[in-house]
C-alpha cells in the first residue's frame, strides 16, 4: 500500500537525535480496512475505509458493503488508492496501518483547507492594499480593475474579494520523522492543510515533485 487515511490531530515539536527541534503535525492514520480491491486499466485500485459510523445513519447499501468485506460497521470515510501496475494490493478484509511508513519516507497530505468566509483582496491574495496615510479611504481596497475605454470592463479571472478556503490541498514534499504504531500516530514534519479533528488522506511521494 502506498497510502492511509487520518484525521489531523495537531502540532507539536520533535526532539530529533542530533539535538535539532523540528515542527511536526500529529496524525491518527488508521486502522484502514480494505473493503474492495478493482482491477483497472492503470493497475490495481484499493478502496480504504477509516472510522465506524453509526448503524442508524447508515444505509443498507453501505452496512452491505462492508459486510461483504467482514467489517462490522460501515466506515465514516471511503477513499480509492491506485496502486499502478506494479503494486500489489492487499486482501479484502485486511487492516492497512501506519507501519506501512518508516521515517524518513517522503509523503504528500490532502486535506480540505479551513473555510475563511468571503474575504477581501489583502487576506485573500496578499494585495498591499491603499496608502496608510491621513485622508485616505481605500485602506483595502483593490484599486484600479483595469482600462477605462477598452475593453470598458472587468475581464475575467481578475483577483478580487470572494470565497476563501474550503477547498481541496495537497502537501508536497513532507517528511516522516516518526511512527507510533501502539497508538497509530504518524509524526510528520511540517503543516498539512485543515483544521483539527480534520479527514485527511497521506500517500508516498515517490521522487520529488515540482515544489517539494
Amino acid at each position: 500500500m502506498n497510502g492511509i487515511i487520518g484525521r489531523k490531530l495537531g502540532m507539536s515539536r520533535f526532539f530529533g537525535e542530533d539535538g535539532l527541534v523540528s515542527p511536526v503535525t500529529v496524525i491518527e492514520a488508521g486502522p484502514c480496512p480494505v473493503l474492495q480491491v478493482r482491477e483497472t486499466a492503470a493497475g490495481p485500485s484499493v478502496q480504504l475505509g477509516f472510522g465506524a459510523q453509526k448503524a442508524g445513519r447508515s444505509s443498507k447499501a453501505e452496512l452491505g458493503h462492508a459486510k461483504k468485506a467482514g467489517v462490522e460497521h460501515a466506515p465514516r470515510r471511503l477513499r480509492d488508492f491506485a496502486l499502478g501496475r506494479d503494486g500489489t494490493a492487499p486482501d479484502v478484509g485486511a487492516v492497512v496501518t501506519v507501519d506501512i511508513f518508516t521515517p524518513g519516507d517522503r509523503v504528500k497530505v490532502t486535506g480540505t483547507t479551513k473555510g475563511r468566509g468571503f474575504q477581501g483582496v489583502v487576506k485573500r491574495y496578499g494585495f498591499a492594499g491603499g496608502p496608510a496615510t491621513h485622508g485616505n479611504t481605500r485602506y483595502r481596497k483593490p484599486g484600479s480593475m483595469g482600462p477605462g475605454t477598452d475593453p470598458s470592463r472587468v475581464i475575467k479571472g481578475k483577483k478580487l474579494p470572494g470565497q476563501y478556503g474550503n477547498v481541496r490541498h495537497t502537501e508536497t514534499g513532507l517528511t516522516v520523522v516518526k511512527v507510533d504504531t501502539e497508538r497509530n500516530l504518524l509524526f510528520v514534519r511540517g503543516a498539512v492543510p485543515g483544521p483539527v479533528q480534520g479527514v485527511v488522506v497521506v500517500r508516498k511521494q515517490g521522487k520529488r515533485s515540482r515544489y517539494a
